[in-house]
């Protein structure tokens, strides 16, 4: 029989908003305790497994690698110092943000000027493009 608080898995991941497959798999890497078994052998959430996987979701969404989330739900369990460790990640992860945009950005300006380079029409020993793609870099 189900009660409140014992929510299924279909139940779970239609909350969630995610795949069963994704909540086996969390799981699987420890990022949800393993869920008590009915004597049927289903397994049997409470709502807290809703609010992790959402947390686990949008952390990921975040940019968050599956590591990086691990510990942030070890931080945000501890009640002295928890906060400061999911600033200190959290910021590192801006870090690691701002980079990949620079260098993303760099890649964007230097694809850009070999198409204003490129007259789209030619020979294909004579494209810039090609050029830049099979020349050794200076």
């Amino acid at each position: 029989m189900n009660t409140p608080a014992s929510l299924t898995i279909g139940r779970i991941a239609q909350s969630a908003g995610v795949a069963i497959d994704t909540i086996r798999f969390y799981e699987r890497e420890g990022l949800l305790p393993e869920p008590r078994r009915r004597p049927s052998g289903y397994r049997e959430y409470d709502q807290g497994t809703v609010s992790r996987l959402r947390f686990i979701r949008r952390a990921k969404d975040l940019g968050f690698t599956l590591d990086e989330i691990r510990e942030l739900l070890a931080l945000s369990a501890e009640r002295h110092g928890g906060v400061e460790g999911v600033r200190e990640r959290a910021a590192a992860r801006l870090k690691a943000i701002d980079e990949r945009i620079a260098e993303l950005q760099r890649v964007r300006d230097g694809l850009s000027e070999l198409i204003d380079a490129c007259p789209g029409h030619g020979a294909p020993e004579d494209c810039p493009i090609l050029k830049a793609l099979t020349e050794p870099r200076p």
